[in-house]
């Protein structure tokens, strides 16, 4: 019960915050193009919440059903206008101008996602290195060769850091060429090729949600010690480590990853130990005594060393920042277009249910990873409201331009047709949508 309500509350903030973000791109580039204002509602249905404000008298309000939103512009087609309003409805404007304001709510999701990944990469992006986990046997990654503690460093042509490239790499190959050529590091810095292959008539069930990992045959494993932060007071910092360098052991017991690095030192509080570690792909090692830190009475050993973190300043966040946000836009793009040639399973459309879930999982885990989930609910929404279909905001760019291009509106039969195949689509689409999300519940 906890956990539904968690889901739920977190839906309404998401879908609130994210459609608030949308719909003020549309009224506030129509209040530049001088556009009257008659209501912006956050949620369908009769309002919980309204307020008039303003030279228009616009009304402002919170609808019951948090599914959406609008804003309502004046336009002479739905009825007579006030002669002091005369040039002001959204039909009387240019035609540029209308394009502007249909396009700035998908315009301000992106802009959003731009400032989230923003911020979070000026806070510093904890950089979990692509590791290969545990490999499945008689699998095709075994078939390739992978070998768990093998670090991804390129896929492709495109060079790799986080799991987060390095899944959007793995997916991009599967669904294009049916094969994935991946570039491995191991522990000592020594690289290989490999290549998992992968039968044609396989690919689109690979991508299923949650099946990649299982069905390629191996696991994500944990990051590798790499150091990410070095402290003052720590005799990693005194012995001359640098950041970057990948810790392989302390006193020949194996590091595979940060865990077993703070297992093996908190027990050598004061000890001088002997440390291998990789840098510049060259196997070194390096002699110290470890430091000593006691907390609630209990004295552990102390190394001074943090997991790799991208910090990289604003200027270089912001350009980050954009960077991402074109990067998920581009293969997001790209995933519909393959679902609609059945290279990419139609599974992964998700409905409100899916949805909730994931918003409530990202709330729990923390702030960081539910502005992960707005960024990413944000750009899907501005690229589904792009789409040519006219009941959203890219079918209406479509009436404009044609307008543009006639020289007069459409006829209204045709702007209804329009409207009805527009519904249509939508209602296939959610369907989609809550049969996935039935299914996934039904397992």
């Amino acid at each position: 019960m906890g956990s539904a309500l968690i889901n739920l509350l977190a839906f309404i903030v998401a879908i609130s915050v994210l459609v608030a973000v949308h719909e003020f791109g549309h009224y506030i580039v129509g209040r530049w193009a001088g556009m009257k204002v008659l209501r912006f509602s956050i949620g369908f249905g009769k309002p919980i919440w309204s307020r008039r404000a303003g030279a228009d008298d616009t009304e402002y309000c919170i609808a019951s059903i948090p599914l959406g939103g609008y804003v309502k512009f004046l336009d002479s087609r739905e009825g007579p206008i006030d002669p002091a309003d005369e040039g002001r409805a959204f039909d009387q404007r240019p035609i540029p101008a209308r394009i502007a304001v249909l396009l700035a709510g998908p315009a301000f999701n992106f802009f959003f996602a731009i400032i989230a990944f923003w911020f979070l990469f000026m806070d510093g992006v904890p950089a979990y290195r692509p590791t290969i986990g545990e490999v499945a046997p008689d699998s095709y990654a075994a078939a390739a060769g992978l070998r768990e503690g093998e670090q991804i460093v390129r896929i492709a042509d495109k060079d790799v850091r986080a799991w987060d490239g390095a899944l959007i790499g793995i997916l991009d190959s599967l669904v294009s060429e049916r094969r994935i050529p991946l570039t491995l590091e191991d522990a000592f810095g020594k690289r290989r090729e490999a290549v998992i292959e992968i039968p044609a008539d396989a690919a689109a069930g690979l991508t299923e949600p949650g099946v990649l990992f299982d069905g390629l045959g191996f696991a994500p494993g944990p990051s590798p010690a790499v150091i990410g932060n070095l402290q003052e007071d720590g005799a990693a910092m005194e012995a001359g480590l640098l950041e970057g360098d990948r810790i392989v052991t302390i006193d020949n017991q194996p590091i595979a990853h940060f865990g077993d690095l703070v297992e093996a030192v908190e027990p050598l509080a004061g000890r001088r130990v002997a440390i291998e570690y990789v840098r510049d792909q060259v196997r070194r090692t390096v002699y110290l005594t470890l430091g000593e830190r006691t907390t609630d009475g209990v004295t552990t050993g102390y190394l001074g060393v943090g997991i790799m973190m991208d910090n990289i300043g604003p200027g270089r966040s912001f350009v980050s920042a954009i960077e991402q946000t074109w990067a998920k836009s581009v293969f997001t793009v790209q995933m519909l277009g393959r679902m609609l040639t059945g290279d990419v399973s139609i599974k992964n459309i998700s409905g409100p249910i899916n949805i909730a879930q994931f918003a409530g999982e990202s709330a729990e885990r923390g702030p960081r990873y539910f502005v992960d989930f707005l960024i990413l609910i944000s750009i899907s929404l501005g690229i589904l409201n792009l789409l040519p279909i006219p009941v959203l905001d890219g079918g209406q760019i479509v009436y404009q331009v044609a307008e543009w291009v006639k020289g007069s509106p459409l006829t209204e039969r045709a702007q209804i047709i329009g409207q009805q195949v527009g519904i249509l689509a939508l209602l296939l689409l959610m369907s989609f949508a809550f049969y996935n999300d039935i299914a996934r519940i039904l397992g």
